[in-house]
């Protein structure tokens, strides 16, 4: 039987601030373990917390991005749970009074648009980590580092309104995005700072009442994302075509056996018995405190997207790729300022260039060809000076030694021949050498005249004009 889908996403995004939410404790990672802590992220007796004012500003920052109301009144709660990795045995986040209610986020899948509903975004205080001797559903021990307790997030919580496990990785993507274009997270889900949990259940059709829900957890990539949640509806829609029921649990994505196992029953609201947090007072955001950070936010993906459409009209798929990552779309903007063509600069962007970035697994903040050398060989291709082959080659250079591609083409003799003299006489040598062929093209057979522009290219080391090349043998067999 077909099901009709119906997902939402909890995201959690670590705050790119310098220290703790509610102490002064660092948030650098990868620092030793149980060494960025005090007694207040431990949650020692008799401590108080106090509020990093920028967190605040994050939070709000990311409400407006995403077309949140900013509450003028919010609070903070005690979510009670017993783990090993917190400490105070309870969490300090937001229950009934977050800071951002009624968002929206604009996704594109297939060519269409769909807006995703955002309930709300809510502070919170991350927990520890548990490092298990094995996978967390087969470990003989764990061990706990306090480092990460107290770090700052943002819970982002979607509306069930994801129909596919496609959309909700286009709706992963480009909240990813966003929250890089204003700068609160850096988004690395290798390093845990955007993790994401998905509930999932399955209705006979889209008026039926929604079903039993499951959550996935250890969810640690975008491609995690996508086959897990494709793994989880082939699962429910088997227990309920045998007849059987779905159990409302957190269950965990294997990823090296592709499936999701049982982890625990899952939990309910009133199951933590929340309670506002005595120790802090509740936060009142002035409007025009609001409306600074709102004129403070730069110019988002989709408005970028738009705004490279029109100016330069490069399609919806290419304006999309590379406004994608912000670092990218400023590289761009730098390449075309220094008059590129934009579609020959996208062209470049998205395929050369994103191939040795992929290649290196690295950004392009970090890439040895500066976005003024590409826009150099550009104009040179753009001139004729090099061809599109031998700009292949001035690349590789560029990249290896991040030379300006002036100075390559110099060096390695790379100038493209367009003297209609020196081709003409390599062009009747080929022809003298290949009667065969020529004889060929003029039996019709078009892949002879390939043949001989290859000749030609070999004999000039790729440097002759191929336009002229083709032009000069035509008329010489004719």
């Amino acid at each position: 039987m077909d099901y009709s889908v119906v997902i939402g996403l909890e995201v959690h995004a670590e705050l790119k601030t310098k220290s703790k939410i509610f102490c002064g404790c660092s948030t650098q990672f990868g620092s030793d373990q149980n060494t960025n802590v005090c007694p207040v992220c431990l949650g020692l007796p008799g401590v108080l917390p106090v509020v990093n004012k920028r967190v605040v500003e994050f939070a709000i920052r990311a409400g407006l991005a995403l077309n949140c109301e900013i509450l003028p009144f919010s609070k903070f709660d005690r979510k009670n749970y017993y783990y090993p990795d917190l400490p105070k045995n309870y969490q300090t986040s937001q229950y009934d009074l977050p800071i951002c209610v009624n968002g929206y986020l604009d996704i594109e899948v297939n060519g269409e648009t769909k807006r995703i509903g955002i309930t709300r975004i809510h502070m919170e205080e991350d927990a520890g980590k548990l490092v298990h001797s094995g996978n967390i559903t087969n470990s003989n021990y764990a061990l706990v580092d306090y480092n990460r307790t107290g770090v700052p997030l943002i819970e982002i919580v979607s509306e069930p309104d994801i129909r596919s496990a496609e959309e909700a990785k286009a709706y992963l993507e480009a909240l990813k995005s966003i929250l890089e274009y204003i700068d609160v997270s850096d988004c690395k889900m290798q390093e845990g700072s955007l993790r994401c949990d998905a509930n999932v259940s399955l209705r006979e059709n889209e008026q039926a009442p929604f079903g039993t829900r499951t959550e996935l957890k250890n969810l640690n990539s975008f491609r995690a994302v996508q086959k897990g949640l494709e793994y989880e509806i082939v699962r429910q829609a088997e227990v309920l075509d045998e007849g059987g029921k779905i159990i409302q649990e957190t269950r965990s994505w294997d990823e090296t056996k592709g499936i999701t196992l049982s982890l625990r029953n899952k939990e309910q609201a009133h199951d933590y018995r929340y309670f506002p947090e005595p120790d802090l007072v509740p936060l009142q955001v002035s409007a025009e405190w609001v409306e600074e950070i709102r004129q403070s936010l730069p110019e988002l993906p989709n408005a970028r997207k738009q705004r490279l459409m029109e100016a330069y009209g490069l399609s919806s798929y290419d304006a999309g790729v590379i406004t994608a990552s912000q670092a990218m779309a400023n590289y761009f903007d730098v390449v075309v300022g220094h008059g590129a063509d934009a579609k020959a600069a996208a062209n470049w962007l998205m395929g050369e260039v994103s191939k040795v970035l992929n290649a290196s697994n690295i950004s392009i903040t970090e890439f040895a060809v500066t976005p003024e050398n590409l826009a150099s060989m550009l104009e040179l291709m753009q001139k004729g000076t090099i061809s599109s082959k031998i700009a292949k080659t001035v690349f590789e250079e560029m990249v290896a030694s991040g030379k300006d591609p002036a100075t390559i083409v110099k060096e390695k003799g790379l100038q493209q021949i367009s003297n209609e003299g020196e081709i003409v006489a390599i062009v009747e040598a080929v022809l003298a050498a290949n009667p065969q062929s020529v004889a060929d093209f003029k039996a019709g057979k078009d892949r002879a005249l390939g043949f001989l522009v290859g000749q030609i290219m070999k004999q000039t080391k790729g440097r002759a004009n191929p336009e002229l090349v083709n032009k000069l043998l035509k008329e010489r067999i004719n």
